[in-house]
Order: C-alpha cells, then sequence, then structure tokens
C-alpha cells in the first residue's frame, strides 16, 4: 500500500498506513521472515553427532557439513555446504532444485 502511495506521489509513514488500514477493518498480509525448515518429530533414524567431542588443531582433521535452502526469482534452490571445521573455509558445495541429487 504505501508503495502504490509513493508511486501516486504521495509520501506515507509505513506506521500510518497500517494503522489506516486497521482503522477500516483491511488486513494486510503479513510476510514471515523466519520459516522453520527442520522437523524433528518423526520416526526416521537420527544419527550420532560424532564430531561432539572433536577439537580440530589444524586444517583438514574435521569437515562438517549442512544442507539449506536459498530462495531466488524463480522459486528456491537446495544448498549443500562441506566446511572445514578448523578453518571455516568451504571445501565444497552443491546447488540443485532438488534435494537427492547432487
Amino acid at each position: 500500500m504505501q508503495a502504490a502511495l509513493r508511486q501516486r506521489g504521495i509520501v506515507v509513514n509505513h506506521k500510518k498506513v497500517r494503522r489506516l488500514m486497521r482503522e477500516h477493518g483491511l488486513q494486510p498480509r503479513i510476510r514471515r521472515r523466519f520459516i522453520a525448515t527442520t522437523d524433528s518429530d518423526h520416526e526416521l533414524p537420527i544419527f550420532p553427532n560424532l564430531a561432539k567431542n572433536v577439537t580440530p588443531d589444524g586444517p583438514n582433521q574435521l569437515w562438517v557439513s549442512d544442507i539449506t535452502y536459498v530462495t531466488i526469482a524463480a522459486g528456491f534452490v537446495y544448498v549443500a555446504v562441506i566446511l572445514d571445521a578448523w578453518s571455516r573455509k568451504v571445501v565444497g558445495y552443491a546447488i540443485g532444485r532438488s534435494k537427492t541429487r547432487a
């Protein structure tokens, strides 16, 4: 709403737009900034953290990895990253539209 008013040459604070919409019974769509992507309530096996008690004292002794997804204009892609735990440098990565393909 604020952007539409700005295009018409009317500069209004976003808080005033929100207040006026609330007074007139208009409900804006609220964008969620955080989306929970981890679901630990499942029957699948949970693997132990084998690196819990390992403290590397040099490079290439322990690599850690994670997978997440990144929103792009056409939807989203999965990103899998492998890091060297000591230097925190990226050892390797893969980007794809599916979690099951490299």
